[in-house]
C-alpha cells in the first residue's frame, strides 16, 4: 500500500507543474477534459459524491493512462469530498486546474471546488465558487452555501439557501449535512424543518439531540428539551455537553422560570471555564442581556467589552455602539460617579471608548478631574494614551505639552522629557514649540540638567525671565554632595516653594515670567503635609 501511495504522489506531483506561456497565452497539459466534464449531466443531489476505497482509487490513478488522468482524478476528488475530506480533494482539484485551466469556467468543477473550500473552513473563498450563474439555482450548490454560511453563524442567510436546496434533501442525507441545515433552521426561526431534517439521524447521535432539544425549546416543548439535554450531558463530547448546559439555561431565562442572579453565576461559571467560540459568544450574549436588565453596569460592560474584542462576528460589532454609550453614560460628570471609580472604569475599557469629539471630550473630562484632585500622574497616564493612540497630528502637539506638564507637576521629569521626544513633529507651528521647549526645560531643570534647559531656551521669545531662573541654578546637579542630592530627590513630591527653598531646584510655574504660563499647568496643588513643611532647609 505504501509502494502505491509514493507512485501515484509521484505521478501528481509531476503533473502538478506550472502553466507554461506559448506566446502570451496560457497552455493545457492534458486538455480536453474541460469540455467533457461541461457536457455531463449536472451535479444536483447526494449522488453527486461517491466514495471509493482508497486502494482502488490509487490503484487507478497509478495505471491510468495520460488521456484518462484527469478523470481518474476527477473521480478520487467526488470520493474525497464524499469522505468529508476537503484538504485532499483541494489538492486534487488544483492539479487538476494546473493541467487545464478551463475546468476554472465548468459548473461542476467548480462546485466541487466550493464544497472542498467549505470542508476546509474557507467560506468566503467557498461562496464566491458557489455563487456562479450557473451554480445559483443548483440544489446542491444551495445546500453547499447553507453549510457554509450556518458554519459562519449566519442562519437567517443559510436558512434562505434551504428553500432552493430542499430537492438535494429530499432524500436523507450525510449528517454533517443535516445538522448543518438544522442549526440553521433552529437560529433562523424554523424549529420544525429542523426536526424533521433531524429524525434522519439515530436518536443517540449526541449531536442530533442537541439540536433536537434546542428545536424543542424554540417550540415551548420544556419537558422533551430537558431529556434531549440530559442525555447528550451524559454521552456528548465536551463542547457538547457545554452546549447542553448553556442551552438549559437560555430556556430557563426565556420562560422565566430562573432568576437573573442565578442564570448570571451559572453564565460566569460557563465563561470562566469555556472561552472563543460561538458556545462562548451566547453566553456573554446572554450575559450582557440580563445585566442590562438589571441596570448592572459593570456587568453589563463587562460582558460586552469580551464580545466586542474577541468575537468578530455581525452581531459583536453591531453591540459596539451600545457598550460605548454605556461608557459614556458611565463617566458623565452628571451621574457623579466616585473619581477613582469612573479613572477605572475608563481604563479597563479604554479600548472601546467612543472615538472622534465624543471619545476627546470623554478623557479631558476625566484628566481634568483627576488634576483637580491632585493625581497627576494618573491624568498624564490617561491623556498619554490618548495622545499616543487616538490623537491625529494636529492635537499632538498641545496634547502632549499637557502630558509633559502633568508628568513635571507629578515629579517624573525623566517620563515628561520621554513623552517630548515621541512626539516630536518639525511640521508644529511656532507656538506650539514654543510651549513644548518651555516645558522640556522645566523638566530638565528639575532632573539637575540646567545647562541643557538654558540650551534649548536658546532664542526663544520670553524665555529670559527661564534662563535668569536656570542659569543660578547651572551645575548644582553636578556638584551636589551625596547626602544632598539623596534628599533631594524626593523634593519632586514636595510644592514648589518648599523645593524652591530646599534645594534650588526651580518651580515650573515660575519660568513663564509671571504672565505666561505653562501648558497645563494650573495652581492646584496636593494638600501639604505638615511634616513636609517642618522640614528644615538645613538637611539640603
Amino acid at each position: 500500500m505504501s509502494r502505491v501511495r509514493l507512485l501515484c504522489g509521484v505521478v501528481l506531483a509531476a503533473s502538478a507543474s506550472l502553466l507554461s506561456a506559448t506566446d502570451g497565452a496560457y497552455t493545457a497539459r492534458l486538455p480536453g477534459f474541460a469540455a467533457e466534464l461541461a457536457q455531463r449531466p449536472p451535479l444536483v443531489d447526494g449522488n453527486a459524491w461517491k466514495s471509493m476505497p482508497d486502494k482502488s482509487a490509487w490503484l487507478q490513478l497509478s495505471t491510468v493512462e495520460a488521456a484518462g488522468r484527469q478523470s481518474a482524478r476527477w473521480d478520487y476528488a467526488r470520493s474525497l469530498i464524499a469522505q468529508e475530506r476537503g484538504p485532499d480533494a483541494l489538492g486534487v482539484l488544483e492539479v487538476m486546474r494546473q493541467d487545464d485551466p478551463d475546468l476554472g469556467m465548468v459548473d461542476a468543477w467548480r462546485l466541487a471546488h466550493g464544497a472542498a473550500l467549505t470542508l476546509v473552513g474557507r467560506a468566503d473563498a467557498a461562496l464566491t465558487e458557489l455563487d456562479m450563474p450557473g451554480l445559483r439555482i443548483n440544489p446542491e450548490a444551495c445546500l453547499w452555501r447553507s453549510r457554509a454560511l450556518a458554519g459562519e453563524g449566519l442562519a437567517e442567510q443559510a436558512l434562505q439557501q434551504l428553500e432552493c436546496a430542499a430537492p438535494a434533501l429530499a432524500k436523507p442525507r450525510a449528517a454533517p449535512f443535516v445538522l448543518a441545515a438544522a442549526r440553521a433552521g433552529i437560529e433562523g426561526g424554523a424549529p420544525q424543518k429542523a426536526l424533521h431534517w433531524l429524525s434522519w439521524l439515530p436518536d443517540r447521535d449526541p449531536a442530533a439531540n442537541l439540536l433536537r432539544g434546542r428545536a424543542d425549546l424554540a417550540l415551548g416543548r420544556h419537558d422533551a428539551a430537558r431529556l434531549r439535554l440530559a442525555r447528550v450531558e451524559q454521552s456528548g463530547s465536551a463542547a457538547q455537553r457545554m452546549d447542553a448546559r448553556l442551552s438549559r439555561i437560555e430556556g430557563d431565562v426565556a420562560r422565566k422560570a430562573m432568576r437573573p442572579e442565578e442564570a448570571l453565576g451559572k453564565l460566569a461559571e460557563i465563561r470562566y471555564s469555556w472561552r472563543g467560540d460561538a458556545i462562548e459568544e451566547r453566553a456573554l450574549r446572554l450575559s450582557y442581556s440580563l445585566a442590562d436588565g438589571r441596570n448592572d453596569l459593570a456587568g453589563a460592560l463587562s460582558a460586552g467589552a469580551a464580545l466586542v474584542r474577541y468575537h468578530d462576528t455581525q452581531g459583536a460589532a453591531a453591540l459596539l455602539p451600545d457598550v460605548q454609550a454605556k461608557l459614556a453614560a458611565a463617566l458623565d460628570p452628571e451621574r457623579k460617579l466616585p473619581l477613582e471609580r469612573a479613572a477605572s472604569l475608563y481604563w479597563d475599557y479604554r479600548d472601546i471608548a467612543p472615538s472622534g469629539a465624543q471619545g476627546d471630550l470623554l478623557v479631558s473630562r476625566l484628566a481634568a478631574r483627576l488634576q483637580q484632585a491632585g493625581l497627576y500622574e494618573r491624568a498624564a497616564d490617561l491623556l498619554s494614551h490618548q495622545l499616543m493612540q487616538r490623537a491625529g497630528d494636529l492635537a499632538r502637539g498641545p496634547l502632549s505639552a499637557r502630558v509633559a506638564s502633568l508628568y513635571i507637576l507629578a515629579g517624573r521629569p525623566e517620563r515628561a522629557l520621554r513623552t517630548l521626544r515621541e512626539t516630536e513633529d518639525p511640521g508644529l507651528p511656532d507656538s506650539m514649540v514654543g510651549d513644548r521647549k518651555r516645558v522640556e526645560a522645566a523638566a530638565l531643570a528639575q532632573v539637575g540638567r540646567a545647562e541643557e534647559a538654558l540650551a534649548v531656551l536658546q532664542d526663544l521669545p520670553g524665555s529670559a525671565p527661564c534662563r535668569r531662573r536656570y542659569s543660578g541654578n547651572a551645575g548644582i546637579g553636578a556638584a551636589m554632595p551625596r547626602r544632598r542630592e539623596k534628599v533631594c530627590r524626593k523634593a519632586s513630591r514636595w510644592t514648589p516653594s518648599l523645593r524652591r527653598r530646599s534645594c534650588g531646584m526651580p518651580s515650573p510655574r515660575r519660568c513663564s515670567g509671571g504672565r505666561t504660563r505653562l501648558p497645563g499647568f494650573t495652581r492646584v496643588m496636593p494638600p501639604r503635609s505638615k511634616a513636609c513643611l517642618r522640614r528644615p532647609s538645613s538637611r539640603c
